[in-house]
């Protein structure tokens, strides 16, 4: 391939790996690679090249004004000179405007970190504080049951005491 030929200098689709991007330096390809684009350096950009087309604008405006003002009056000059200054800041405002409801946009886009780990720390807690609570209720229960048991219990032997001792002496006589 001629030199002539080739491609301007500039990042491209490395030839090695499909997954990166390789500069290719005019001539030959060099050591030099890349990600691709992520999609907000796209949009950078696509407004950067929309800016140099507005810059390009006002130059060829300028031009204009200066070959019209040649032929005319001071008057009629400063007159398009302040529809020229009112068009540029109404420009200015629509592209103020413009990045102001792109970055609101991504703002409330942005997921802040502390609230996805508080949300998980959050989840975590209420996991732990259930299975305490049922933890709990369960103690309970069993001690309920266990002290119903026991004085059921005690109340047996008691009964069983009282009968093999006899609070009656006459009986008591009698089996001896």
């Amino acid at each position: 391939m001629r030199y002539a030929d080739a491609p301007p200098a500039g990042w491209y689709p490395d030839p090695e790996s499909r997954t990166s991007l390789r500069w290719w330096d005019g001539f030959d390809w060099s050591d030099i690679r890349r990600a691709p684009p992520s999609n907000a350096e796209l949009l950078a950009a696509e407004d950067l090249e929309q800016f140099r087309d507005e810059d390009e604008l006002v130059a060829a405006g300028r031009q204009v004004a200066t070959q019209a003002a040649a032929g005319m009056s001071r008057q009629e000059s400063t007159q398009i000179v302040e529809e020229v200054r009112m068009a540029a800041r109404q420009e200015i405002d629509r592209a103020a405007q413009e990045f102001s409801d792109r970055a609101t946009t991504a703002a409330r886009r942005i997921t802040p970190l502390i609230s996805e780990y508080t949300n998980k720390l959050t989840k975590w807690f209420r996991r732990a504080l259930a299975i305490a609570f049922v933890l709990l209720a369960a103690y309970f229960i069993f001690q309920v049951i266990a002290q119903q048991a026991f004085f059921d219990w005690l109340g047996d032997r008691i009964d069983n005491v009282t009968d093999e001792t006899g609070l009656n002496p006459e009986a008591a006589a009698e089996t001896s």
